[in-house]
């Protein structure tokens, strides 16, 4: 293990972190494991690694590494505010609202914090108007709707039979949130599978990984990458199960691909 490369990488990922202190176990492998080893990779762009970090973190209600990592991405300028406050409605679907209001206050923190230190005044967030809601993804058909959720799940659409599956799934999540602008499909399908993996969802593990592996937004080497970023933010054991997912959603697919005689 190069100590020297491994406090290089911190120092680019938590540029304002001071190196963990090698005198325990967890400080050792924070240092060695998770940035001599995770954060250096290749396979996934730091951007892309930001993403599961962020969800991680932020999922687990973990108030300074919430901080120390929205501070990183938006200072390192990985991940712009437009981008990273689409981040929030996105993983407020998966997440829960109350998490999300968390992490929107410490992008509001720190986007004032990069300010400061930086001499600078600190710009306003950008004001959205109406047309931001993208009002054409609620006035379509129900077969329209439902022919979204089909080409971006590749399975058939829920019933419109409950409050939750017509106005949440059909409507909002994908009619409306999947359909935005600010993050493109593949970062939403990243943001997507780490959360369904730490919410212990098993169905829908299943079904957002399959999706985003069958539909090639991501390949079989990104997805093994998301799975290594993720068990060292959320733990290896809820790393597995992702990691299961993948290699059965994977098999699924070259089954699909092979010549019938």
């Amino acid at each position: 293990m190069d100590v020297t490369q491994a406090v290089r990488t911190l120092a680019e990922v938590l540029p304002a972190h001071e190196a963990p202190s090698a005198a325990t176990p967890f400080g050792r492998a924070a240092r060695d494991f998770l940035y001599g080893e995770v954060w250096s990779r290749p396979g996934l762009s730091r951007r892309d690694r930001r993403w599961v970090t962020l969800t991680c973190v932020a999922a687990a209600d973990s108030p300074q590494p919430i901080e120390d990592h929205v501070h990183a991405a938006l200072a390192s300028g990985d991940i712009g505010l437009e981008a990273m406050l689409e981040f929030v409605l996105h993983f407020a679907v998966y997440c829960g609202w109350p998490k999300a209001s968390h992490v929107e206050g410490a992008i509001a923190r720190q986007w004032d914090r990069i300010h400061r230190e930086r001499g600078e005044q600190t710009t306003a967030w950008p004001q959205l108007g109406n047309d931001a809601l993208r009002p054409a993804a609620w006035d379509g058909t129900a077969r329209t709707r439902r022919g979204g959720v089909h080409r971006l799940n590749l399975t058939p659409a829920p019933p419109m039979n409950s409050p939750y599956q017509h106005a949440g799934i059909l409507n909002f999540v994908f009619g409306h949130v999947w359909q935005r602008p600010g993050l493109n499909r593949r970062e939403r399908r990243i943001i997507t599978v780490a959360s369904v993996a730490l919410d212990d969802s098993p169905v829908l593990l299943q079904t957002h990984v399959r999706a985003a592996l069958h539909s090639g937004d991501l390949g079989k080497e990104e997805m093994d990458e998301i799975v290594l970023q993720f068990a060292a933010y959320y733990g290896f054991a809820k790393g597995e199960a992702l990691a299961d997912a993948v290699e059965t959603a994977w098999a699924s697919k070259a089954e699909l691909t092979e010549p019938t005689h």
